[in-house]
């Protein structure tokens, strides 16, 4: 491989091999379903339920970011939803697959890179990432910023949960810069509201909040140290 930095996109190829975590990594992470990880139940995250009920935002054609083993997507398909939901993890895409079979959904998952896979701009309703956001390093955000403004109609809303930072279920209070110097994301970057707000200043903030906590036996999925975010493309 050509180790020569001559443009932007050398370095951040150069950022990214540094610091993500490989694809192998999150094969891994969704191959054993037995796991006690809170996210791996079939449930929706409860503030999209209020989103979509309560909040009526439009969600005729969804694209959802880090879609895991699907539970979001399925949610959203349930109610109507064309959705397109991608994940850097062909386990969770199987594993997501054979839950829309399940329930007869047709659901469009894609195994990829959120930053090379190619989008239909201005095609989306409403944007969803639950818990990708954390992992995307700081050289990264402004590309993602891209994507999801490219994907949106105008007026369109995005939403997102993420860390809180030093949070109970993950949340690393590092700066930016020790970032690089540690070359690590710590499992994931923890937020404060400033931060966020500061983020994604180019989106008008509608609501950003703790998510509610769910009890097990709740149709829906919630932590508390989890941040809640709708913004809607200015």
């Amino acid at each position: 491989m050509n180790e020569t930095i001559r443009m932007h996109d050398d370095l951040v190829q150069m950022l990214d091999a540094l610091l993500r975590e490989p694809t192998a990594f999150w094969d891994g992470f969704y191959a054993d379903r037995t796991k006690r990880i809170p996210f791996f139940v079939d449930k929706p995250d409860e503030n999209l339920v209020r989103y979509v009920e309560q909040l009526e935002i439009p969600v005729n054609r969804v694209l959802e970011l880090g879609s895991g083993p699907g539970r979001n997507a399925l949610y959203l398909a349930e109610h109507g939803s064309q959705v397109d939901a991608i994940d850097l993890a062909q386990t969770s895409i199987d594993w997501a697959n054979e839950r829309a079979r399940e329930r007869q959904l047709d659901i469009s998952f894609r195994q990829g890179n959120l930053f090379e896979l190619p989008f239909e701009q201005g095609a989306y309703d409403f944007v969803y990432d639950s818990g990708c956001f954390h992992h995307i390093a700081p050289h990264r955000r402004h590309d993602y910023i891209r994507v999801v403004s490219d994907a949106l109609r105008p007026g369109g809303c995005f939403a997102l949960t993420c860390f809180v930072e030093g949070g109970q279920y993950g949340g690393s209070d590092m700066t930016d810069w020790d970032v690089y110097r540690q070359r690590s994301l710590n499992g994931g970057l923890g937020f404060t509201e400033e931060k966020l707000r500061s983020i994604f200043e180019p989106f008008e903030v509608l609501d950003i909040r703790l998510m509610q906590e769910a009890a097990p036996t709740d149709s829906v999925f919630g932590l508390s140290g989890l941040w809640t975010a709708l913004f809607r493309k200015k």
